[in-house]
């Protein structure tokens, strides 16, 4: 049997085939553009999506056995708002997770509504990027497509729509809508009243391995698979992500260090941080997670490099760094604002602690420890809701390098493990899609049988230690510039 994995992502849409072994016979990727019609919006076109993800399973089956593939599922960029009118067509162009024109709606969520009662129906508060206030924007602002919405759903599951037919969506992609009860798995009737939407509107929730349907008898043709290969319904990009490196079950952790930057921590029950400062959704697995998600990582040292010191050998520079936990300069990396644990748009990068004898080498280590600090920001809140962690994935960009893995796992005390294959949300799809065929039995029998380790880093108990005490010195920093970044 053949699985197919289709990660709907924000530049291109990303298809990976994998036999049942769990070995990746191919992989290909199709872009799409993305439009950004006034300042802070950004839009795409969901025919696109569609129209790449078909030619890609054209392209990744060209050269195998098309009568072995058994199932699909998804992982995919979350948050976005898709509209169809009662002749299943779309209405307008989707809205994206990284669109920030619901700043008003946000604020009336938060502020008028309340975030006490937001975090009651949906274990979360409202952030711009969220799919509630995308709902309100199109209410207030647009009102005659308001009054055309027949169906509302995320992206991967208008991929779903058209593959089977089926308005579906699952557990973890709608935790992150903010109208979903994450604790019950259900919607929420409050939220909806809230919205000026009602249930009918929504598609129906699936668990992410669950089976939604099967591919229409025209997709099948045009494919050439059997009418009988299943789809799952997926998860959100982060959940199925996790899902590749094995993050499931009780306390299981994966640390990214992509563009942005994500700890993502697995439970088999479900919690809330009194401020909210985690995501707490619904996970894959059957169970929960949490999720604390800061929005410059390997980007806060690819611009430091890139545009600041003027170099594309970031290996070079890093090996002039020798003397961890012994940095006097620190670095807030909140280049674009911060999202967890902070939730404070107004914040700013920032550098503190030079003196004359700073060297380049400080402040590039700086760059790099301020990314792990403030990561153990998130893990803290975590640890404040009994939750336990020995150790953690990694993947992402910035995980390629040696030195910033060595920082992590010493910052986290954690032992750091290197997944064998990093192929991201489009794994964790091709696994959900095996589960929903009885591959497997569980999302937790696929993981642990699929995912191998090639390395692990431990922390150095001394170093641990000086970064234990440099760490407590940072956490105090942001409290002090709060007040400076909300004047500048």
């Amino acid at each position: 049997m053949l699985f197919i994995g289709v990660d709907l992502g924000t530049s291109a849409v990303k298809l990976l085939l994998m036999d049942a072994e769990g070995k990746i016979q191919k992989v290909v990727s199709r872009e799409y553009p993305l439009y950004f019609p006034n300042p802070g919006w950004s839009e795409q076109n969901p025919e696109d999506w569609y129209t790449q993800t078909m030619e890609g399973l054209k392209e990744l089956l060209s050269d195998f056995d098309k009568s072995q593939v058994a199932g699909i599922s998804f992982g995919g960029q979350m948050h976005g708002l898709v509209i169809l009118d009662d002749k299943d067509k779309v209405i307008r162009p989707a809205i994206l997770w990284n669109d920030g024109r619901t700043q008003e709606e946000c604020d009336y969520l938060n502020h008028v509504i309340g975030k006490e009662k937001l975090s009651r129906y949906t274990a979360n508060i409202s952030f711009t990027g969220f799919t509630a206030p995308k709902i309100l924007w199109v209410k207030n602002k647009e009102p005659q497509n308001f009054a055309r919405i027949k169906k509302i759903m995320l992206p991967k599951d208008y991929i779903a729509y058209r593959l089977t037919g089926v308005h579906c969506t699952d557990v973890s992609d709608a935790s992150g809508m903010l109208i979903f009860d994450v604790k019950n798995r259900c919607w929420s009737k409050e939220m909806l009243d809230i919205c000026g939407i009602h249930e009918e509107q929504l598609a129906r929730i699936y668990e992410s391995y669950e089976t939604v349907g099967t591919v229409l008898p025209k997709v099948a043709e045009e494919l050439g698979i059997p009418a009988a290969v299943k789809v799952a319904a997926g998860a959100g990009d982060n959940a199925a992500a996790a899902v590749g490196t094995g993050t499931v079950g009780e306390g299981m952790c994966n640390i990214s260090l992509g563009t942005s930057g994500t700890i993502f921590i697995s439970s088999e029950h479900f919690g809330v941080d009194e401020h909210n400062a985690l995501h707490a959704f619904a996970h894959a697995d059957g169970h929960y997670h949490l999720m604390g998600c800061m929005l410059s990582a390997a980007s806060c040292n690819k611009w430091w490099m890139d545009e600041i010191i003027g170099t594309k050998d970031y290996a070079a520079e890093q090996k002039a760094i020798e003397k961890l936990g012994e940095n006097h300069v620190y670095f807030l990396p909140y280049l674009m604002g911060e999202r967890s644990p902070h939730n404070d748009p107004k914040a700013r990068g920032t550098f503190i602690g030079m003196t004359m004898d700073t060297t380049r080498a400080d402040m590039t280590q700086a760059v790099l420890e301020g990314v792990a600090f403030a990561l153990r920001d998130s893990l803290e809140v975590a640890k404040s809701l009994g939750i336990r962690i020995e150790r953690t994935k990694i993947c992402g960009g910035g995980a390629k390098s040696p030195l910033w893995k060595k920082i992590i796992a010493n910052v986290m005390n954690l032992k750091v493990d290197v997944p064998a294959i990093e192929e991201g949300p489009a794994l964790g799809g091709a696994m959900l899609a095996a589960v929903a065929c009885g591959a497997y039995g569980s999302v937790e029998e696929a993981a642990s049988r699929l995912v191998k380790t090639v390395d692990t880093i431990s922390p150095d108990p001394a170093l641990a230690a000086r970064y234990e005490e440099r760490y407590q010195q940072f956490k105090k920093i942001y409290p002090a510039c709060r007040p400076l970044f909300e004047m500048i």
